[in-house]
């Protein structure tokens, strides 16, 4: 009989099984540009094992996914079709992720469009959907659970949200290629656990403990990897990059020719190749970021507040410490780095409850506890907010004066 799978080896699932019809997708050069987008964009410059990339996170998203879709299926909730359906939209869920992941998409939010606008075009109109329709898969329905729309809510939170593959995979992920030492989660008591009330995703009881330790683990790897100051002055650099540049190259306009050719490494060669004069100081700052000539931090502090620290208000303080330390305004970075301590739904809203499913004498009770009342989760919820300013080493001291003058009694 002929053999319609292959096994592919990887650090955090050992195995991930992928089916012909799969392969051919991920064998497509839209997909085989994912190898070309790291997963945390210039956190390698800090954690230098951090290569993984956004490719081998969408193949483990779609590998827990098809676990959690298993565990329903014995519990009689799913089924086989189902189960496909959730390992294409977790194949699928990253492929509009543009050059540096999330950074990207600081600079394409300021358009009003996001990954998933792309991923649902890329999906729709471009050759993946013609692999899925022509494999007999319905492309608008994988599309909906890959981006969340799905009528069926429970789909959705497999691919995104708090009890999510995306997730389970990037934090075991992320911790394994940085070395961090937070991310040790129990995923498979998780995807065994889940459960489905109301058509909303579930957890039995006694898993609690799992989910409670796993969003700590997330908290602490925003506050050690993902918010590191150091990465995140690399990062800093790479959007000024992008900022100086679109109109240059028009990174952000909605041209899908043009945007499947957007990875890491080309984004940076066409612009230290460049010999526009416009561009002289996005080039100096690719060729620093290249060479790992990083901005510093001359200021730190966790804001207590859940308000994001808006685009105007972070110009203000840098004209306000420009003004102060007689330091070009260009030459001075306030970043805001803001996520809510818990993940958001996928309608993109904060989560207020997890749905627990008791299983006593053969009967069943659901409970919609609340986050404030698990007391670890509950001490970590709102919104984690830590306001920065960076500058380049020769601005260090008089920047750094002229920003606690002015941010000391921030609140």
């Amino acid at each position: 009989m002929k053999k319609i799978y292959s096994d592919i080896i990887d650090p955090i699932h050992d195995f991930i099984r992928v089916y012909d019809h799969e392969l051919e997708i991920i064998d497509n050069p839209i997909f085989q540009r994912l190898r070309r987008i790291r997963q945390l964009s210039g956190a390698h410059l800090t954690y230098p094992a951090a290569q993984h990339t956004r490719f081998e996170h969408s193949l483990g998203v779609m590998h827990i996914a098809s676990q959690a879709g298993q565990a329903l299926k014995e519990k009689e909730i799913l089924k086989s079709d189902d189960i496909e359906t959730l390992r294409l939209a977790g194949l699928l869920h990253d492929i509009g992720h543009g050059p540096f992941s999330h950074l990207f998409e600081e600079i394409i939010q300021q358009k009003k469009i996001s990954h998933e606008d792309f991923g649902k075009h890329l999906i729709l109109k471009s050759e993946i959907g013609d692999i899925l329709s022509k494999n007999g898969y319905d492309k608008r329905s994988i599309t909906k659970v890959a981006f969340g729309d799905s009528k069926y809510q429970y789909l959705n939170e497999i691919v995104s949200g708090t009890l999510s593959a995306d997730m389970m995979d990037y934090l075991l992920r992320d911790g394994y290629f940085t070395g961090a030492e937070h991310a040790k989660i129990d995923h498979k008591r998780i995807t065994q656990s889940l459960d489905v009330h109301k058509k909303k995703l579930a957890l039995e009881r006694s898993a609690l403990y799992s989910f409670e330790s796993m969003m700590h683990s997330r908290y602490q790897m925003f506050k050690a990897v993902y918010f590191h100051k150091t990465v995140r002055a690399a990062e800093v650099m790479l959007l000024e990059v992008l900022r100086l540049s679109d109109d240059e190259f028009g990174f952000t306009s909605f041209n899908m020719n043009e945007f499947v050719k957007l990875t890491d490494e080309y984004v940076l060669s066409i612009i230290l190749s460049s010999k526009s004069s416009k561009l002289k100081r996005a080039r100096k700052f690719a060729e620093d970021y290249q060479n790992r000539k990083l901005l510093k931090c001359v200021y730190e502090r966790i804001l207590t507040s859940k308000m994001l620290l808006e685009k105007t208000k972070t110009n203000e303080i840098r004209a306000s410490i420009s003004k102060k330390s007689k330091v070009d305004e260009n030459e001075i970075f306030v970043d805001s780095s803001v996520t809510p301590s818990i993940p958001l739904t996928p309608s993109k809203k904060e989560s207020k409850q997890i749905i627990l499913i008791t299983n006593e004498n053969g009967k069943s009770q659901a409970q919609e506890l609340p986050i404030s009342k698990i007391p670890v989760v509950s001490a970590i919820s709102g919104f984690m907010n830590i306001l920065r300013v960076y500058t380049p080493q020769k601005n260090r001291k008089k920047v750094e004066i002229a920003a606690k003058s002015i941010l000391g009694d921030l609140k």
